[in-house]
């Protein structure tokens, strides 16, 4: 009988062997944590389909942001829900909006130890649901990138770090980028929605931040969930229009995209971990299916080594608190 000599067994027979070899680490920095904050109420109201989340108020936004500070995570990017909705979409621009009295409230309290990320996009603050201005039953592009600019120098100026424009309005990065310049903020970076798909992942988002469209849907605007190779081509004109980083969204559906924007660009890639795929996992775990806590472990570690950076997770503050104890899992 002819005996291995190569046993690679032999680097999984101890945990000090295990942690030596492993390849891939997540670490709570490596987290963004999506937070959604909502105009003119006075109670957090719970998310039913996204268990341990809440539509918060500014204090509670900022009771949890303190929370997630405490067990290392240390990035946030806030959703806002507007108490008046128009055509426009005008609240999401409006000095005094909801996100950017959050942003000001956040900095505030925290300074520089929290790394402020807000979304742009239209959907949560237009009445008709979408992503920009209509013209008919169409998203209108180039109006609707003018109105980015406006929000992007708002945000800037409510004290965002980040901008992370999520519309998939062709040119949105070059027309963010030329405004925040334009108004004195050429220090805030730009992480762009560069592959985000029209997909059935972001049902409970959807109720979370009262974002459905009323009419029609967004396969005019989100990428088709069958194409990779268009990823790539859209996350390379984001960094030509000057996007600091590149995400793609879902993550777990699109893994090989993922992949194959890091292999192909040389900025820091994000992944957004989003809605359904949190309910998913809180779902089964309610149920008894699943080990949460393994599951979880694998499912960031999956779209960390498929080549994200960095992860939005709406299990950013649980999985930070866990990630010391992870070696017992085995």
């Amino acid at each position: 009988m002819t005996f291995p000599t190569q046993r690679p067994r032999r680097l999984r027979s101890r945990p000090a062997l295990r942690r030596l070899a492993r390849e891939t680490w997540l670490a709570p920095e490596d987290l963004i944590y999506p937070l959604f904050v909502r105009d003119a109420i006075d109670e957090p109201r719970p998310i039913e389909a996204m268990p341990g989340h809440q539509q918060h108020t500014i204090e509670s936004l900022t009771r949890e942001a303190e929370a997630a500070l405490k067990v290392g995570v240390r990035s946030f990017v806030l959703f806002g829900i507007p108490a008046q909705k128009d055509a426009q979409g005008s609240e999401a621009w409006a000095e005094n909006g909801i996100v950017q009295r959050a942003l000001g409230h956040l900095r505030e309290a925290f300074g520089a130890d929290a790394l402020l990320i807000a979304d742009l996009c239209l959907c949560e603050y237009t009445d008709h649901g979408h992503c920009g201005v209509l013209e008919g039953e169409t998203v209108a592009n180039d109006p609707t990138l003018e109105l980015y600019q406006r929000i992007a120098v708002a945000q800037a100026a409510a004290g965002a770090d980040v901008i992370a424009p999520s519309g998939m309005m062709d040119g949105q990065v070059g027309a963010i980028r030329s405004a925040l310049d334009r108004q004195g903020y050429a220090d805030r970076a730009i992480l762009a929605y560069a592959a985000k798909y029209a997909s059935a992942f972001y049902g409970p988002f959807r109720e979370a931040a009262g974002s459905a469209p009323r009419m029609g849907d967004r396969r005019g605007y989100q990428m088709d969930p069958g194409n990779a190779r268009e990823a790539v081509r859209e996350a390379r004109l984001d960094i030509e229009e000057g996007a600091d980083i590149v995400m793609v969204k879902p993550a777990l559906a699109y893994l090989d995209v993922i992949r194959a924007v890091a292999d192909t660009t040389d900025v820091p890639v994000a992944a957004y971990n989003v809605s359904g795929e949190y309910s998913m996992v809180k779902a089964a775990a309610l149920h008894g299916w699943i080990d949460e806590r393994r599951v979880l472990r694998e499912i960031l570690l999956g779209i960390r080594r498929a080549g994200a950076q960095m992860i939005l997770t709406y299990h950013a503050k649980q999985v930070a608190a866990d990630i010391p104890c992870w070696d017992e899992l085995g």
